[in-house]
């Protein structure tokens, strides 16, 4: 008999480097049916996780990305009473204007509740709301339902969902939410595990092609004054660019010649500065 999704153990993605504390706090999460909070600078595949985890296990994903001004409501349903009322004034709708249901419509949090098949519900970057909506959201997923107040109707959960929350550490969260949730810190890779990611995504990379990227990639995160450091992600970029790039020879980086360094840095300042440090050979 075929593991039902409740009891299925994640053992990482294709695409996705997994290491061994990470995985098994991932699924004592699942077990205690517990949202798992995961902090960690950008580029350390917190994000990324939540798709590897409905990929593995086979579920579908929900993304609700939290913004500063959004309200709870929001994430959990919508009442579109502005095309209510311009079905009321003109008449051209096949909606019936005096059935208020027909114009609630589900917000990411609502989708997952009412969603035929558990999914993996991934919160993006909590920090950026509230204190009141981090701890009005945990006590709808500790009681897995919520009021629709305008119809006047409870949605329950019709499957738990897997939660999976990040936090970039912008601003700190409240204690009770710390409280009810399990929590890991994903450190940005070292040398040794960023080889691993890279050959995921280059199967057959020269080896002296990774190894000179890897370490200029290290080098410019050093840089002094850099605010947006190159993550992960624009390490993949790079060396995706350097590889269309026919002319580009490999031991060229190790005398200083590093090109399309807009690749690696997004902010004009950011690529001032690493582009002056290169070009006055202050790097190597």
């Amino acid at each position: 008999m075929e593991q039902s999704d409740s009891y299925k153990k994640f053992v990482g993605g294709k695409r996705y480097v997994l290491d061994e504390e990470l995985a098994k706090i991932v699924n004592i999460s699942m077990a205690l049916e517990m949202p798992l909070l995961l902090k960690g600078e950008p580029g350390t595949g917190k994000t990324m996780l939540a798709h590897s985890i409905a990929e593995s296990l086979g579920m579908p994903l929900t993304v609700l990305n939290v913004k500063s001004s959004m309200k709870l409501v929001e994430a959990l349903y919508q009442y579109d009473t502005l095309t209510r009322l311009n079905d009321s004034r003109f008449g051209d709708s096949n909606r019936n204007v005096s059935n208020i249901e027909e114009y609630i419509k589900m917000g990411k949090i609502g989708q997952a509740f009412v969603a035929e098949k558990r999914t993996v519900l991934l919160i993006d970057e909590i920090d950026k709301a509230d204190t009141d909506f981090q701890d009005d959201m945990l006590d709808v997923l500790d009681q897995m339902e919520f009021d629709i107040i305008e119809v006047d109707k409870t949605i329950k959960a019709k499957n738990r969902p897997v939660f999976i929350i990040t936090s970039n550490a912008k601003k700190d969260l409240s204690d009770p939410f710390l409280g009810r949730c399990n929590f890991h810190h994903i450190a940005f890779p070292d040398p040794k595990m960023m080889r691993e990611i890279i050959r995921v995504h280059f199967p057959n990379i020269e080896n002296e092609l990774m190894e000179y990227t890897i370490a200029a990639f290290y080098q410019l995160r050093e840089v002094d004054s850099i605010e947006k450091k190159p993550a992960t992600r624009e390490l993949i970029n790079w060396i995706r660019a350097l590889n269309s790039d026919k002319d580009f020879k490999p031991k060229s980086i190790k005398d200083g010649n590093l090109p399309f360094l807009g690749v690696l840095f997004k902010k004009s300042a950011d690529f001032e500065r690493a582009y002056n440090l290169v070009s006055r050979k202050k790097l190597f």
